[in-house]
């Protein structure tokens, strides 16, 4: 059975083309700085936007129909595995993102639960097998029922913790199950309110405890990939402990968990945190925490995370600057964490808009690679800090210098100036680089 009879297999036609079911730049096997495009790119699908959501939002009932022609909840669940690897062979996507509660529904008890979960994940192994789609990385979600009003890891209720702990051993295990690279942790209910009736200190501790348990279990069932903390300022809590890549980073390294724990930074989250995508992709690349992208854009113009398919191409391109810089993607990728508008209530428009999103990360993964060959980019920076490679410069950078000896050098030196910054030369050569 076909669940998108009419779409077909989506082809690459070239920026020539005017099909829009087709690439235009986005060459899965073209050679970019000697690596496959789609090696380079690890395009995923997120299980929970493109199989589940139906364009519902806080104002209004769905648009589109996922049941997948069935009434039955595990029915349409075990449809819905087989539609999705229809839908990622068409579009040519080599990995998949998941929830546990998007592959199947909840039960009764945690226990019907789990058994539901056995099954629906043996069908997805089955079609792994059969077309060679890979799990990019699993996650629980800890965020979605009531009993995780007050957080899952941080609630207020040992009674919760210990739920929410059984159900992130269940989700490592899938993950192991299905052969994935990573695990990620997004703290939706991880955060606060309001400090009136909050026990802060306790609530980041648990967290704590909880990612130190996760990855012990894990590491004790043979996973080898690597753990992500996907930051988010606000959204569903005011507050959320892992507002942007450096606070997570910090909170890492402070319980000892940088080893195993790496980014996975969204864009639209990013702008939510009030920073650039790039700024938190070159925060995790600096810091040695890169790991994976979400990759989306947001609305200025709306105050929420509206998880849009990227289509701007300069934030792209930066963006892939920042995964080019820092060698590649090793077990991530770019999970389109991504949802069509409530009116695009078809299903050629959700492969219309991956195609857009493949599109615009092929398109930005070309300019990096000529941002980079092109190299006045680096040498504008390297020769904008050459001070600090002799004479005080140096010795600052080797720490072979104090105030005191610091004061004797002004002293002598006497009133100093700066070079100019040249952003704007700089903004400019980009666009001549990229368009040229």
């Amino acid at each position: 059975m076909q669940y998108f009879p009419n779409i077909p297999k989506i082809p690459y036609e070239g920026k020539p083309s005017k099909n829009p079911l087709a690439f235009h730049f986005y060459d899965a096997d073209a050679l970019v700085c000697g690596k496959p495009m789609r090696e380079h790119l690890r395009f995923a699908m997120s299980y929970w936007h493109t199989m589940c959501a139906e364009g519902t939002d806080m104002f209004g009932v769905g648009t589109l129909d996922k049941t997948y022609r069935q009434t039955d909840p595990m029915q349409s669940a075990l449809a819905k595995a087989d539609a999705a690897f229809e839908l990622m062979q068409k579009l040519g996507i080599d990995f998949y993102c998941f929830h546990d509660r998007d592959i199947a529904p909840e039960g009764a008890t945690l226990a019907e639960t789990n058994a539901r979960l056995d099954i629906v994940s043996d069908k997805l192994l089955e079609l792994q097998k059969a077309t060679g789609i890979k799990v990019l990385w699993g996650t629980a979600n800890l965020f979605g029922h009531p009993r995780y009003q007050n957080g899952a890891a941080s609630s207020c209720s040992p009674e919760v913790f210990a739920f929410a702990a059984a159900q992130v051993k269940k989700a490592i295990e899938l993950t192991v199950k299905l052969g994935g690279g990573g695990f990620v942790f997004w703290g939706g209910r991880e955060g606060y309110e309001t400090l009136l009736n909050t026990n802060y200190a306790l609530e980041q501790a648990n967290i704590a405890r909880l990612f130190t348990m996760a990855r012990d279990y894990a590491r004790s069932i043979g996973f080898k990939g690597l753990f992500y903390i996907e930051p988010k300022p606000k959204e569903p809590m005011k507050h959320q402990y892992d507002y942007d890549a450096a606070t997570a980073i910090s909170f890492l390294r402070k319980h000892g968990l940088q080893d195993d724990f790496r980014m996975n930074i969204e864009a639209n989250h990013a702008t939510l945190a009030g920073h650039t995508f790039q700024h938190e992709l070159r925060v995790a690349r600096e810091e040695g925490f890169f790991g994976s992208i979400d990759a989306n854009i947001g609305d200025p113009l709306l105050g929420w995370d509206t998880d849009q398919f990227p289509t701007n191409v300069y934030d792209a391109a930066m963006a892939m600057l920042e995964v080019l810089s820092a060698g590649g993607f090793t077990t991530g990728g770019l999970n389109f964490d991504a949802k069509t508008r409530r009116a695009s209530n078809t299903f050629e428009d959700l492969f219309q808009a991956y195609v857009a999103g493949m599109d615009t990360f092929a398109l930005g993964l070309r300019m990096a690679a000529k941002l980079l060959a092109d190299g006045r980019l680096d040498a504008f920076v390297t020769e904008r800090y050459a001070g600090y490679r002799t004479g005080i410069g140096a010795d600052i950078v080797a720490g072979k210098t104090d105030l005191a000896s610091l004061e004797a050098f002004a002293l002598r030196m006497g009133d100093v100036s700066t070079t100019s910054g040249r952003q704007e030369y700089l903004e400019h050569l980009i666009n001549t680089i990229m368009f040229e």
